[in-house]
């Protein structure tokens, strides 16, 4: 089972680097690694191409936001199984995606998902917050849980039957996309119960209100959309990230 796994990045020369050995680090080997630019104006490209051929497939070239160069990605996989590793995450260990290859291997499922951190940007071993997803029923995905989006794993059929992001969105497109598959066409998934990626994030949040309402706004119009649950699917979703933080 080949699994494609997807790095987009943008000005990421600072942290590209971990993300890159991050993937060739996997104890799993039937990996296509494809790394998206979008025409970066910092040493992004030369890190990147200091990995010479281990990189399957890279490109750099202007694009029309985080969602797009998601597409791009998407399109040019080859692999069974689809995957993303964002230019500022990391994996959790090296052999998660030897277990993400067992467990499609022996369940009949469309896709899977896991359980997240976020971690402070220059000490990876320190835990802000903790997403820990739990089982999915589709009562759940209703009162507004969802899975962390870099921990979700999909086959790539699914892709081709139900499409990729919708560029209509500028933030809530990964949203709209589980919905879509979860919700409106109903594929199937597990449970991976344990921390697949660390998220590096600042030290404090850096989501203005403004961007907050924004989000707000396109969550609602991907439940619109997808005819998947109400007003309150909204509010629980925002009222579940309270859980997620550490208290020390």
């Amino acid at each position: 089972m080949k699994i494609s796994i997807i790095t987009i990045a943008y000005n990421s020369g600072h942290s590209i680097a971990d993300a890159i050995n991050s993937v060739l680090s996997q104890t799993y080997t039937d990996i296509e690694y494809i790394i998206v630019d979008g025409k970066s104006k910092d040493n992004t490209v030369e890190v990147v191409k200091s990995f010479g051929d281990r990189i399957s497939k890279f490109v750099s070239e202007p694009d029309k936001g985080i969602y797009d160069a998601l597409n791009k990605g998407v399109r040019m996989a080859t692999g069974d199984v689809i995957g993303f590793m964002h230019s500022d995450d990391l994996f959790a260990s090296d052999t998660i995606l030897e277990k993400v290859a067992e467990i499609f291997k022996n369940h009949d499922t469309d896709s899977l998902y896991g359980d997240l951190q976020y971690v402070y940007k220059n000490d990876t071993n320190k835990v802000l917050r903790y997403w820990k997803s739990g089982k999915f029923t589709i009562g759940r995905l209703r009162r507004g849980w969802m899975p962390p989006h870099p921990t979700f794993y999909v086959k790539k059929k699914i892709y081709d039957q139900h499409g990729v992001f919708n560029t209509d969105f500028r933030i809530a497109a990964d949203y709209d996309t589980m919905l879509r598959f979860l919700g409106k066409y109903r594929i199937t998934t597990h449970y991976l119960p344990e921390v697949m990626v660390k998220m590096r994030v600042g030290g404090a949040s850096n989501r203005s209100l403004k961007n907050i309402i924004k989000k707000s706004k396109e969550d609602m119009k991907a439940i619109h959309d997808n005819e998947f649950g109400s007003v309150l699917t909204l509010v629980l979703k925002n009222l579940r990230k309270l859980t997620q933080f550490i208290v020390k």
